[in-house]
């Protein structure tokens, strides 16, 4: 299979549970939330309550990090919930913003919160809901070596600037004694599409490294000093699988579940912790998550945490002209913080600590009047909206 056949087939993974889906325009409805009452559920939570009279159908469009996760819940809940059709198509962060500026889905997906001049060029309203976690890895394709590659801080910098050219570079084997390194070039590669998962990686290096923040910065697209780029975190893991000699960064999960080979890499405190749910979670543990629930991770402090960590966030807006929808919606949210949690980390992803789930089910409340969303040990008191 050439090339682009094997990128085309692994972006196949678009999420799309049902492929019906509409967009719809901003109307005023009432921005306050009066919960209905509900029964217990013994299948799912909101199992009796969500109660719709008509199948609805939800499409999203966004980051590709969480996009595996995101199959998993979204396909769960629409067995459990056969009239709610969810298509999310998983197209980076930077589509996905934009598809939501422009209301053309119900719900966008991001690695980075968004910023206060996109917030302020949607009508209707944004909410930012961090919903999982995960760790991004630097993946490589090196024939022959089976044992794990370090790379210390100002190594994998200067590789992803082209100082570093082969693998058997001395910065690489001092920091790898005992291991044979053979003299194949480097072949970096970068996301080509505008992600998050790109600034959150870049974020770090401009963290880390004085030279990168001059030379390169950070941000959903920069101009990488070398390399190949690809779509999606499915194109580049697809592209160093095919190419040997590759490194590129992807998304703990897709490593995982792809089997392939990924760097150990140095953190703050000089120490070497493995990528795992546990340092993932260890490095989330070092922030606490503000009231509007957009944080970044770009440096974590401690022995045991893992350098490069993020949340991912629903983008939902405040106002729904459907109310099925806007009802639905707030079920499917509820389902990804308390089952959802449950199978994070079977593939990768980092489940919520319960003070943030409490915290964005609080959020998610204020979605619509006619449901009541239920985490943890009770129902999520609604956070207050801001006065106009």
């Amino acid at each position: 299979m050439n090339s682009s056949r094997l990128v085309a087939a692994v972006s196949t993974v678009a999420l799309t549970v049902s492929l019906a889906a509409c967009s719809e325009q901003p109307t005023n409805t009432t921005e306050g939330n009066s919960p209905s009452s509900s029964t217990s559920s013994s299948t799912a939570p909101g199992a009796d309550k969500l109660a719709l009279a008509n199948n609805i159908s939800l499409t999203g469009a966004g980051a590709t990090f969480p996009a595996p996760l995101y199959q998993k819940w979204f396909a769960e809940f629409n067995k459990k919930h056969p009239k709610v059709q969810i298509n999310y198509q998983s197209v980076g962060s930077g589509a996905g913003v934009e598809q939501l500026i422009k209301g053309t889905v119900d719900f966008g997906a991001s690695d980075v919160g968004m910023k206060e001049e996109e917030i302020k060029k949607v009508s209707k309203g944004i909410i930012m809901l961090p919903m999982t976690a995960g760790s991004i890895v630097m993946a490589y394709n090196l024939p022959g070596v089976d044992a794990e590659i370090k790379l210390p801080r100002a190594v994998y910098v200067d590789i992803l600037l082209g100082k570093i050219k082969t693998w058997d570079d001395p910065k690489i084997v001092a920091a790898n004694p005992g291991l044979k390194l053979p003299n194949t070039a480097i072949t970096v590669v970068y996301r080509s599409d505008g992600s998050g998962t790109t600034a959150v990686f870049t974020k770090h290096l401009s963290t880390i490294s004085p030279d990168w923040k001059t030379a390169v910065g950070d941000g959903k697209s920069v101009k990488w000093p070398v390399g190949v780029g690809a779509k999606g975190n499915e194109g580049v893991t697809a592209q160093i699988q095919q190419t040997p000699g590759a490194i590129g960064y992807i998304e703990y999960g897709y490593a995982k579940q792809n089997k392939i080979a990924f760097a150990t890499l140095e953190n703050k405190a000089g120490k070497y912790p493995k990528p795992s749910e546990e340092s993932a979670s260890k490095s989330l543990a070092s922030v606490t998550l503000p009231e509007n629930l957009k944080a970044s991770v770009s440096d974590p402090e401690g022995d045991d945490s893992y350098p490069i960590v993020t949340y991912t966030w629903l983008l939902v807006y405040k106002q729904y002209a459907d109310a099925d929808k806007a009802k639905a919606l707030e079920a499917v949210i509820e389902y990804g913080l308390t089952e959802g949690q449950k199978v994070s980390s079977e593939i990768g992803y980092v489940p919520l600590p319960s003070n943030v789930v409490e915290k964005v089910g609080a959020a998610a409340q204020t979605i619509s009047p006619d449901y009541k969303t239920e985490v943890g040990g009770g129902t999520a008191s609604p956070t207050p909206k801001p006065s106009k």
